[in-house]
């Protein structure tokens, strides 16, 4: 199933993306259509015991929905200390790989009022465990009288319809992963595919937008290849479009607060005055990690200061500020071949918004 694309140009990531095959899950319309065949068979109810089944069911469907929790995690669950009303969430998963997840305020204050009222007098505690099977039928039959296939009436489609929502409004892969409780961001990577076209849109519009929010002259648009992390720091690479491999180091705390993991988008920036530059061919000492040859492009000169254009051999331009000392040792003209040097502590790393 694909979602419509805007016109690229003006592409933002969470308005182009596909889901695998795969991944089966509800558009707007037929999550509303299940809805109401839910609220239907709630309110044809006859008798007392049929309502408090029927609202049980009712409940169970709201809470994956919201949640995009697995079924077997909202049947486990101990209605009496699982929700926490100040902060509207709820507590799922196992207590070693335990999660809070945030639902709708309007949600949560009809199931406390279901259990605080005289349906939940007696079942608190194990309000939620009813038969799986059961519950599952209970959805095929509601999918059924909105004439949806059974393949898209399951709880299953409920949690990949969930994640598919989430990132349609912008919330980052990364947290979607935690509202689940994925244990690897490989398997819900599934629910957001970009086309090469698409992706290489969105990089352009990252670089671009970098380009207006930093003063830094020189900026590598890519996606990381390596992460190596100690207690306090964190050494990360990433290649460019054009292959160019970019390290920096960065703290371990910048690189959480960023979510950096491998894969992700990334934009590294140098401001010019830490770019060192040589002849290709001079002896030259350093520790520099990033050294990359190009071609002199043009050099402004002032008795203070001379900027130093070039294109590396991928394309990329850069741009290096040197004294109008050191300019006038190097005395560049355009085509000649140079190399530019710059350290790993030098790179500032810019996460890409999705």
């Amino acid at each position: 199933m694909m979602i419509e694309k805007k016109p690229l140009g003006g592409v933002c990531p969470r308005e182009c993306f596909s889901v695998s095959e795969d991944i089966k899950y509800l558009e707007p319309q037929q999550l509303g259509m299940l809805e109401d065949a839910f609220l239907h068979w709630v309110k044809d109810a006859k008798r007392a015991d049929s309502t408090l089944a029927r609202t049980r069911m009712w409940l169970i469907f709201q809470l994956i929905r919201h949640t995009g929790a697995r079924l077997g995690e909202v049947l486990s669950l101990d209605d009496r200390s699982c929700f926490d009303t100040r902060n509207s969430s709820v507590r799922l998963g196992p207590s070693e790989r335990e999660r809070v997840v945030p639902i709708p305020e309007e949600v949560l204050a009809n199931i406390m009022d279901v259990l605080d009222g005289p349906m939940g007098c007696g079942a608190r505690g194990d309000f939620f465990h009813v038969d799986p099977g059961y519950f599952r039928r209970v959805c095929y039959a509601r999918g059924k009288e909105c004439d949806l296939p059974r393949e898209l009436a399951g709880p299953n489609v409920l949690r990949n319809t969930k994640a598919i929502e989430m990132l349609r409004i912008g919330v980052p892969i990364t947290v979607v992963k935690e509202v689940l409780g994925q244990s690897s961001l490989n398997l819900t990577a599934n629910f957001q595919l970009f086309s090469s076209e698409d992706m290489r849109s969105i990089m352009h519009n990252a670089h671009e937008t970098m380009r207006n929010k930093t003063s830094a002259r020189n900026s590598f648009v890519g996606h990381i290849t390596e992460v190596r992390k100690d207690a306090v720091m964190a050494e990360v690479a990433l290649e460019t479009r054009s292959g160019l491999t970019i390290r920096a180091v960065i703290t371990r705390d910048s690189l959480e607060n960023l979510k950096l993991l491998k894969g992700s988008p990334v934009v590294a920036t140098v401001k010019a005055p830490l770019v060192n530059v040589v002849r290709c061919g001079e002896v030259a000492t350093g520790s520099a990690r990033n050294r990359f040859k190009g071609t002199v492009l043009r050099v402004v000169e002032s008795p203070v200061i001379a900027e130093v254009v070039a294109r590396l051999e991928d394309g990329t331009d850069i741009c290096a500020l040197v004294s109008g000392s050191s300019a006038k040792e190097l005395a560049l003209q355009s085509g000649d071949e140079v190399e530019f040097w710059f350290k790993t502590l030098s790179v500032v790393l810019n996460s890409v918004s999705t």
